[in-house]
């Protein structure tokens, strides 16, 4: 396994000064963020430090230089959108760009790009399906094209009542997993697993990364706290930010040396990549690199052993 963090937290520094970070702090790996040049519609959206739109080879040669120059690897490219947003605008454009990312990995000479299915959240599971494969299918076919592997992280996108009842992803369980792998069996298809989103949820993290095991593609490592007390006052149906909080690794409630050591069982070879969302940790631009150097002390010793 290779660690790694994604690039999302350092939204104001360049590709290059986000490699040398990497480098810096003891990472060999990068998830590159690829969204559209823009403003941002929520937290740790909207940042790009690939401009994937009709990216080219000298563009590309440039960019893998830059990371051989640092010794990192980029571990994959990250686009998050709501592909099934309930406004047909929002869903074309991100099937468009989606297609964008797809191509320019190809191009840059990687295999993978990180997503979510998308939901409309005012929709069940089931008044959902038919429209996930109407998107999904001509998707996958697109990537099988270009020998790049698209991984779904599974992260409800439930935080507020904005996204009430449903959520903006679909794949946030191992039922639905089943399903989009048995409607869509593409092998370029798979999981951006990130345990820490089955904590808030009370699911176990450790049976899924076994059963899935041939579907994990990359793997996020982000923690959570689970505030019992609160949950036991609010209920499971309040906003889920009333009753848990994203942490860096080790200071949330996943066992980090028992689910490396599951993904050491199951033979996983990739990529685990830090995920800042911990707002202790985001006032500045030193605070973000220590999270980053905290996490890396934490997880690099199970990684390694």
């Amino acid at each position: 396994m290779k660690l790694g963090f994604v690039s999302a937290i350092f939204p104001d520094q360049s590709l290059e000064q986000v490699l040398q970070v990497a480098s810096d702090t003891g990472y060999e790996s990068v998830e590159i963020m690829c969204w559209p040049i823009g403003k941002a519609d929520r937290r740790y959206a909207g940042v790009t430090h690939v401009d994937v739109v009709d990216l080219g080879p000298v563009e590309a040669d440039r960019i893998n230089q830059q990371a051989n120059e640092a010794g990192i690897e980029i571990s994959a490219l990250g686009y998050y959108p709501n592909l099934l947003s309930p406004d047909p605008a929002e869903s074309e454009q991100a099937a468009v760009h989606l297609r964008q990312v797809i191509r320019a990995s190809q191009v840059l000479g990687l295999v993978q790009v990180n997503t979510f299915a998308g939901r409309d959240w005012t929709r069940s599971v089931e008044d959902n399906w038919s429209r996930f494969l109407d998107t999904w299918g001509p998707l996958v076919e697109y990537a099988e094209s270009h020998q790049v592997r698209i991984g779904i992280e599974n992260c409800p996108m439930l935080f507020t009542q904005d996204e009430w009842p449903g959520g903006k992803n679909l794949a946030v369980s191992p039922a639905v997993w089943r399903r989009i792998f048995a409607d869509i069996p593409s092998p370029n298809l798979g999981l951006n697993y990130d345990p820490s989103h089955m904590i808030w949820q009370q699911m176990d993290y450790l049976q899924p990364a076994r059963e899935f095991a041939p579907r994990l593609f990359h793997v996020h490592a982000k923690d959570a706290i689970l505030d019992r007390q609160q949950l036991d006052d609010v209920g499971i149906l309040a906003e889920p930010l009333q009753y848990h909080t994203p942490k860096i690794p080790g200071l949330g409630d996943v066992d980090w040396k028992a689910f490396i050591s599951v993904l050491n069982e199951v033979g996983y070879q990739g990529h685990v990549c830090v995920e800042v969302e911990d707002r202790d940790y985001e006032q500045t631009l030193e605070r973000r690199q220590q999270a980053l150097i905290e996490s890396e002390a934490h997880l690099r010793p199970l990684i390694n052993c």
